[in-house]
């Protein structure tokens, strides 16, 4: 139970047709485009894994030799399906196509139907995988429980190292965490293949890979045991690669997935086109997964002012929910963010997250938001960072938010050591328990400044998507309208990696997700 915000529920009503209309532009070119990525998680899905020497997936291999002999544009199933007949396996294929021994071409009758039941009977089986592994986490949670308290306490491990990872991840359990978010590497969004393997050698963060992801979800698994409550595992499907990392997130039982549908096109410069495009698929395999999605709008107010762009954030989660509920994902599923990053330095700045995090709790009453803490204004002074993460700490109680990351008093000045988790955790512990109920208590005046910068809030938010309507979401990207970083629509990394489908193409995983099996 929070408290109850005087919003105007004609607002709130043209606030979500707004951001149905701005997105429906983008909605039909992720449908109607492909991605290098989109094609290589359907060979994910069917089995293909492993690399060659030089570790570059075969995927990849088989996925580029394709595309040069006939384009992705038709979709490159029925040609990898057509001539796997001449093959044992889909790896042998990949291993003379990569030596440059195999002929594509899209097969017609006979041979066209004889491919497309092959493919589609090898991708069932990837989604029977991805359905093994919901039906286990449910299980498992009916069997051990669930964290007894929401939020639940969210907190990052990031070595380089998966195996330092573990039993950092399985100490932080025992402390007292509920989510486990495994960073990953600097770096990896911008590579265009998932590496291979167990990895020792990420730098400030730790590769994603299937087999880091199995490693991670088995050590958790004895850890939800012995803690009495299951524990969830984090990592990220976003940058160049996120239809893969989303297919085997949901073949090896993650259990949230960073996925937001413009974070790559903002901070790290890809291709606004290959994004949409990739980030519907990856949604729709969140959504058959039963992941959490965690989308990334406090990442903006670390480049704008947190006051002045805090109805950038609301544009940002309402298009991120339509997006998200086209992709077929539910609002349990729909992790929206939102962040402490006003400066502490401005007056009654409190008042104004505490506005900020009601309006979001409000507007998305259903959805299992992620409440981030405060890095921007971290200056190195320990004590003053304990205070504000206790502050955002009580915040997070004090408005019924789901996901609480814990803040660190050395953000800014290390990568945190185990005793600063340790004492992180120890704040939120002591928040979380002695302000427990306090939402139920807390009711701002309906006139009074918490409502009225709500409010303002969401009426500027309004006012930004009609102009977004009428000037359309790309160019909205390409002017800067959020987080001040302006990506025009043929610009970034990884448009050489977009086709515009063909009126023949077909793509079994994206068929099955569509629920077009014909």
């Amino acid at each position: 139970m929070t408290a109850e915000l005087p919003l105007d529920p004609a607002v709130v009503a043209e606030a979500r047709r707004l951001a149905a209309k701005a997105a429906q532009p983008v909605v039909d070119i992720a449908r109607s485009h492909t991605t290098v990525s989109v094609e290589r998680a359907t060979l994910r899905l069917a089995g293909l894994t492993g690399a060659d020497p030089d570790g570059i997936p075969w995927v990849n291999r088989l996925a580029d030799a394709v595309q040069e002999q006939v384009g992705i544009e038709h979709g490159i199933a029925l040609p990898v399906f057509h001539a796997l007949k001449d093959f044992p396996d889909l790896e042998r294929l990949a291993h003379a196509a990569a030596a440059g021994g195999v002929r594509f071409a899209l097969p017609t009758g006979g041979d066209k139907q004889t491919a497309r039941a092959r493919a589609q009977a090898a991708v069932l089986h990837g989604f029977d995988r991805i359905d093994q592994s919901r039906s286990r986490r449910d299980a498992l949670v009916a069997e051990i429980g669930d964290p007894p308290q929401r939020p639940w306490i969210y907190l990052i491990v990031a070595t380089g190292d998966i195996y330092e990872d573990i039993p950092q991840a399985q100490a932080a359990a025992k402390a007292g965490a509920d989510v486990i978010a495994v960073i990953r590497s600097t770096g990896q969004s911008l590579l265009d293949y998932v590496p291979e393997g167990a990895t020792r050698e990420g730098f400030a963060g730790t590769y994603a890979t299937g087999e880091n992801f199995r490693l991670m979800r088995a050590a958790l698994d004895e850890t939800s045991r012995e803690v009495g409550r299951y524990i969830r595992l984090t990592n990220y499907a976003s940058g160049l690669c996120m239809p893969e990392i989303a297919a085997l997130a949901g073949m090896h039982r993650l259990d949230m997935m960073l996925n937001d549908s413009m974070y790559g096109i903002l901070f790290r410069d890809i291709n606004p086109i290959r994004t949409f495009v990739d980030q519907r698929f990856s949604r729709q395999v969140h959504a058959r997964a039963g992941i959490i999605i965690n989308t990334g709008e406090d990442n903006y107010l670390t480049t704008a002012d947190a006051v002045d762009a805090a109805h950038t954030v609301t544009v940002s989660q309402l298009l991120n929910e339509r997006f998200a509920h086209e992709a077929g994902l539910p609002d349990p599923l729909l992790g929206l963010g939102h962040a402490f990053e006003i400066n502490p330095e401005v007056p009654e700045s409190f008042r104004l997250e505490l506005a900020h995090a009601l309006l979001a709790r409000q507007l998305f009453p259903d959805a299992p938001l992620k409440w981030m803490p405060p890095t921007k204004h971290m200056t190195g002074d320990v004590f003053r960072g304990n205070l504000l993460d206790g502050f955002f700490n009580l915040a997070g109680v004090m408005t019924g938010q789901s996901i609480l990351l814990v803040g660190m008093m050395t953000e800014a000045v290390v990568t945190p050591w185990l005793s600063d988790r340790d004492i992180a955790l120890q704040n939120v512990r002591y928040v979380l328990s002695a302000c427990a109920g306090l939402a139920e208590d807390f009711y701002p005046p309906k006139d009074g400044f918490i409502a009225n910068r709500a409010n303002q809030v969401l009426g500027e938010a309004v006012d930004l998507l009609g102009r977004i309507v009428d000037d359309g979401l790309l160019n909205a990207i390409a002017d800067g309208t959020f987080g001040i970083m302006k990506r025009p629509a043929d610009g970034g990394r990884g448009l050489d990696g977009v086709a515009k489908r063909a009126e023949d193409y077909w793509n079994p995983a994206a068929a099955i997700l569509d629920g077009d099996h014909a």
